[in-house]
């Protein structure tokens, strides 16, 4: 027998303790949904992305490559707040004009060095650059076309000509076919002469499988963190006028007056913007564990409340100060207060595995923002590193960090911010290596949804309204969990 615990059914009696992703599991239900792509992913947030997915705004992992691609197959990105608002604005803009299907193209010029090719191929998974002239594709160049090539030869000496060009209204299957039938790598978009964007065999089958994040415009959505320092009203106001799609008020300690203070503030910036365009933002606003933060978010403004407090990778406010909470259980209480007063959660960090989106989603977040996560594909935004044996691997850092830290007082005096800096709350510098099988955000995309999917119809749930009311979940042993890892070699 179960009993019913802030809109989770337990399978047994519910714990007095709180609970962390790898202390429970979901039980199969009597399921009528025939297959996982039956399966309605859509997010139950207000902002009805397809996917309920969330880039975090982390310096070191979301940037408008991130965004761009993530938006593609369904999630949404969050500029971080340290970067310059004239600079958010021009990646806005950036993304926006993106096509929202083909993807935006590395372009050279033909008198690019190798070298420098070699270097910026690696910022995209298919690893291709497009060789323009004038706006229109001429050549492309991947690592085959860089072998025994001299780094300082130019890419028009060794890149293939043989392009396979289409038009930017061609549907995935036939971009599939085409490549196919060609025995081509990648295929090209272009209109007018000038070039859209390219697309790979796997890109055609993703195009087909997702459906991209867009605004009203049909553009790509994007989002951006605002912070609670500063001039708060007036970078909201430049992110609504330059095309945010949500502004995300974050800071360590959501449940302090001056969050409360800058949120009301926001939201007067907001409401005006919505009389004047027609258009209402949701504001995001966090981080909390508690009942008392999300009605006090909530009272002040907020539509969506972020909810986590030290499960980050690169967050160290547990260990340094004790304060924090298990996250699946603060994801279930915070969802369930806000379930009452008409808003949504994010359940911000703590994932490691697809079972951890699933179970988040479960305990009823309406989406889960994930950051170290996606910190070790091509798309994040840290140059790509080689370490001593040849593993590729992205650097990663906390936002409160002594080097996120540096990064965000960068207008104040040299003695403030060596003072600011000595007080720090997360790793400044960590080693985040690609996963070979799954080098890029996409391919974590894939990994993720297919399993939240699967989960899906093992609770017998064909969206994840009817996943956050019919899942199943019990507590179990570290054993327990352990028993549920494969080995990847016999024991």
């Amino acid at each position: 027998m179960f009993e019913t615990l802030k809109y989770v059914k337990f399978l047994g009696e519910p714990p007095v303790y709180d609970l962390t992703y790898n202390d429970v599991f979901m039980a199969p239900n009597r399921s009528a949904v025939g297959s996982r792509q039956n399966v309605d992913l859509t997010s139950t947030d207000g902002l009805g992305t397809p996917l309920p997915l969330v880039v975090a705004n982390m310096t070191a992992i979301s940037g408008r490559r991130m965004a761009e691609t993530v938006a593609r197959r369904g999630g949404i990105a969050v500029l971080p707040q340290d970067i310059p608002t004239e600079f958010v604005a021009r990646a806005i803009a950036r993304v926006k004009g993106a096509h929202p299907q083909w993807d935006t193209a590395i372009t050279l010029a033909p008198t690019t060095t190798i070298g420098e090719a070699m270097s910026l191929v690696q910022k995209r998974a298919h690893g291709v650059a497009i060789v323009v002239r004038d706006g229109a594709p001429v050549g492309l160049v991947s690592a085959s076309e860089f072998e025994n090539a001299d780094r300082f030869a130019q890419v028009q000496d060794v890149m293939t000509t043989d392009l396979t060009t289409m038009d930017p209204d061609a549907s995935p299957e036939e971009v599939f076919n085409t490549l196919a039938a060609q025995h081509q790598k990648v295929a090209i978009a272009v209109r007018d002469g000038r070039l859209v964007g390219l697309m790979t065999s796997k890109g055609a089958l993703r195009s087909a499988l997702y459906t991209p994040a867009l605004d009203p415009q049909g553009r790509l959505m994007i989002g951006t963190a605002v912070g609670i320092n500063g001039d708060v009203a007036g970078r909201a106001r430049t992110l609504l006028e330059a095309g945010s799609d949500v502004l995300v008020m974050d800071t360590a300690h959501g449940h302090q007056q001056k969050m409360i203070e800058a949120l009301q503030a926001v939201r007067v910036v907001r409401d005006e913007f919505a009389a004047q365009t027609g258009r209402r933002i949701l504001l995001v606003a966090g981080n909390v564990v508690t009942a008392d933060g999300v009605r006090d978010l909530v009272e002040s403004g907020a539509d969506i409340i972020k909810v986590g407090v030290g499960p980050g990778a690169m967050c160290t406010t547990r260990m340094q100060t004790g304060v924090g909470r298990p996250q699946f259980s603060a994801v279930l209480e915070c969802a369930a207060e806000a379930r009452k007063l008409g808003k949504a959660v994010w359940a911000d960090g703590g994932v490691k595995h697809p079972r951890d989106v699933a179970l988040a989603l479960a305990a009823g977040a309406g989406s889960v923002m994930i950051g170290s996560w996606f910190a070790g594909t091509h798309e994040s935004t840290g140059d790509m590193q080689v370490d001593h044996q040849g593993r590729l691997y992205k650097e990663s850092f906390g936002m409160a960090s002594a080097r996120a830290v540096r990064h965000r007082t960068m207008n104040q005096s040299p003695f403030d911010r060596a003072r600011a800096a000595l007080f720090e709350e997360g790793i400044s510098s960590s080693k985040m290596y690609l996963d070979p099988a799954r080098p890029g955000v996409e391919d974590l995309l894939d990994f993720i949804t297919s399993g939240v999917r699967s989960s899906c119809t093992y609770a017998g749930a064909s969206n994840l309204a009817e996943f956050a009311d019919r899942a199943l979940v019990g507590v179990q042993s570290s054993a327990g969990y352990e028993e549920g890892r494969p080995v990847s070699a016999s024991w």
